[in-house]
């Protein structure tokens, strides 16, 4: 069993260990088979099954912006992911695809898209990355141009997780050639619409679904704008604020279940007579471990709690817990894999499964070294002169 301990902190109120408390049950029923096959359908069936046990109200709530309580999207992000990455996976991107909206949404937008998302019965995307612009989200190529009562979008959106079965993306293009960050908008486009396709379902080590998206003369109404023009990128930043969080969070449960798996084999393994975890080596790993999931796990529930009773941009708090949660599990799951020995490379062992899982969060949503970068500016920009 996970160390729970860290619920006692004093960054949670007893909501969050009652929350906690019901994921834990639930996941240990409903996600006991591996997913193997159709990646698709297992994702589909993941999010009705989350919306039925009303977990997914804490990715899009019916109370709007104040309602995003990162602290419950850490600890459902968190739980799941040390139970099946690709349930976290599903959890996930029904609150990434629809915080815009919630954030900024009119009560029309919020009233259309949010309900079906809430119970399940709809799947949301976060179109944000293009081929040419990733990292730097100011490169964006894609345009969105003025047209009599809507926008006309064109251009390619890749890297889309929920590619191919999401039926809306928040789709950020730049307006009329405007260069810049100042330039950008974000819309929100149902997948039904002309001039929308899916230009190529990618591949990738650990499945999941994701794609490329062709626009091209994509008509959308007014009201698929979300906020005014030229506001996107602060859109496009506020969501990332607190959803990065998050990803530190399913890193953390990634790590922990690594943790779990290395003790239990560390105390069953024998070597020269002796269980693997009498060898000082194998403790000294051990404890490394525990340390880091823990400093870990202060950074993430730190930038959490600062979001849900400060109501401010956690920007610096943000990158700090996804960089660094992110490389710690990456570090935690390779000395999983070690003290597995052969074993812990063969398929279908959990120590694999969660080496491939954890390698894309270092990535996406802002990779380890744009992190970097933002926690330097934020801190110069802080510093006193």
């Amino acid at each position: 069993m996970a160390d729970k301990s860290y619920l006692r902190w004093p960054f949670f109120d007893q909501r969050h260990r009652d929350l906690s408390d019901r994921l834990e049950a639930w996941s240990a029923a409903a996600l006991t088979e591996p997913h193997h096959g159709d990646v698709d359908a297992t994702c589909r069936a993941l999010v009705t099954a989350l919306g039925a046990a009303g977990f997914l109200a804490d990715a899009a709530p019916e109370a709007g912006a104040a309602a995003l309580d990162v602290r419950s999207l850490c600890l459902v992000r968190e739980t799941l992911a040390r139970h099946s990455a690709l349930a976290d996976f599903a959890f996930a991107m029904q609150g990434l695809g629809t915080g815009s909206i919630t954030l900024y949404g009119t009560d029309e937008q919020r009233a259309r898209f949010l309900p079906a998302v809430r119970a399940g019965r709809a799947i949301a995307a976060f179109a944000l990355s293009e081929p040419d612009a990733g990292s730097d989200v100011a490169a964006m190529s894609m345009g969105a141009t003025k047209i009599d009562r809507g926008w006309r979008l064109d251009g390619l959106k890749t890297w889309i997780s929920n590619g191919g079965i999401a039926d809306h993306y928040v789709v950020f293009a730049r307006v009329d050639a405007v260069p810049g960050t100042k330039g950008i908008a974000a819309f929100i486009v149902p997948a039904a619409t002309p001039g929308l396709e899916i230009a190529e379902r990618i591949e990738v080590m650990a499945p999941h679904p994701l794609a490329t998206l062709r626009f091209t003369n994509c008509v959308v109404p007014d009201e698929a704008l979300l906020g005014n023009p030229g506001e996107g990128f602060k859109i496009a930043m506020a969501t990332l604020d607190i959803f990065r969080p998050t990803v530190g969070a399913a890193a953390l449960g990634m790590a922990r279940r690594a943790l779990d798996e290395a003790l239990a084999r560390a105390k069953s393994r024998m070597i020269g007579g002796k269980p693997l975890a009498d060898q000082q080596l194998i403790q000294a790993k051990l404890a490394d471990m525990a340390l880091q999931i823990d400093a870990a796990a202060l950074l993430v529930y730190r930038a959490a709690w600062t979001r849900d009773t400060e109501q401010r941009r956690i920007t610096r708090e943000a990158a700090m817990a996804k960089l660094y949660a992110t490389d710690m599990a990456q570090n935690v799951i390779d000395e999983a894999v070690q003290i597995f020995g052969g074993l812990g490379v063969k398929s279908g062992v959990k120590v694999e499964e969660l080496y491939r899982e954890i390698r894309a969060l270092r990535i996406y949503e802002g990779a380890s070294e744009v992190q970097k970068l933002i926690i330097a500016r934020q801190t110069l920009q802080e510093s006193t002169p």
